[in-house]
């Protein structure tokens, strides 16, 4: 197994972290540069900044933050929530960012993820999956931070978007978003035995010991990371260490 990548994921409306449950009733929880700041300090690899109100605006407002952020931090940083052009992808990517997370876009038009990987590459391009369990061992995809149903399969989606040209997936599951629960293990392994690219778990991890039940019964290649951090329940270090003293491999 390769080692494992952690990730801060911190979600923005109007310049406000935020964070909620099932990616509603979203409350504010700090300013996002000295989060993300704090966190590159505590070990973090990598750092995924989604604006929350984008989709509803059909715009990405970060470009601002993320330049700011790119004075201090020399990690991997990925912007999603309102890519909708080619032109959203460059100015993202001029901003610093070395990654774009794409959702709603996508599900509009899938040729946008091809567009976008030929002309980026495929390494710049992650598919964000929005997961809602609608009965056992199936989920449907949504959009607009969880509200908006597709009628599309997941598992069915994640292999598509990869045959499309996505160099990775996020996958959020609304139903454990927030809620401190742990993983939904089987929507993990359903996906990742479905796809050969990387796959990030977002949603429900409530401490470490969430942590090392996904990743010692699923292959997945990094955990996004929100309240955990954001609430002060654990430390990258104390998550990171966990993770090792259980044969984890991940980078120190």
């Amino acid at each position: 197994m390769n080692k494992v990548r952690i990730i801060a994921r911190i979600d923005i409306k109007n310049e406000f972290v935020i964070k909620g449950i099932h990616l509603e009733g979203l409350r504010k929880v700090g300013n996002p540069n000295e989060m993300a700041r704090n966190y590159y300090d505590d070990g973090i690899d990598e750092i995924v900044f989604m604006d929350a109100v984008a989709a509803y605006y059909d715009r990405n407002s970060l470009s601002e933050l993320i330049q700011e952020a790119c004075v201090d931090i020399f990690i991997p940083i990925t912007v999603g929530g309102g890519i909708r052009t080619i032109d959203d992808i460059k100015n993202a990517l001029k901003s610093g960012a070395d990654k774009v997370a794409i959702n709603t876009k996508a599900v509009q038009d899938p040729d946008f993820i091809t567009q976008s990987s030929k002309i980026f590459g495929s390494q710049c391009i992650v598919s964000s999956i929005e997961a809602k369990l609608i009965k056992d061992g199936k989920w449907e995809v949504y959009t607009d931070n969880g509200r908006e149903p597709t009628g599309k399969d997941v598992v069915e989606w994640a292999k598509y978007v990869e045959e499309l040209g996505a160099g990775e997936i996020m996958l959020t599951s609304i139903d454990r978003e927030g809620t401190k629960k742990g993983f939904d293990i089987n929507l993990y392994q359903s996906v990742v035995r479905s796809v050969s690219i990387p796959v990030i778990a977002s949603g429900g991890m409530g401490n470490s010991i969430d942590a090392v039940r996904l990743l010692k019964d699923v292959n997945i290649d990094a955990i996004a990371i929100a309240s955990v951090l954001h609430y002060k329940i654990e430390s990258i270090k104390e998550i990171k260490n966990a993770l090792l003293e259980n044969q984890i491999k991940v980078h120190i």
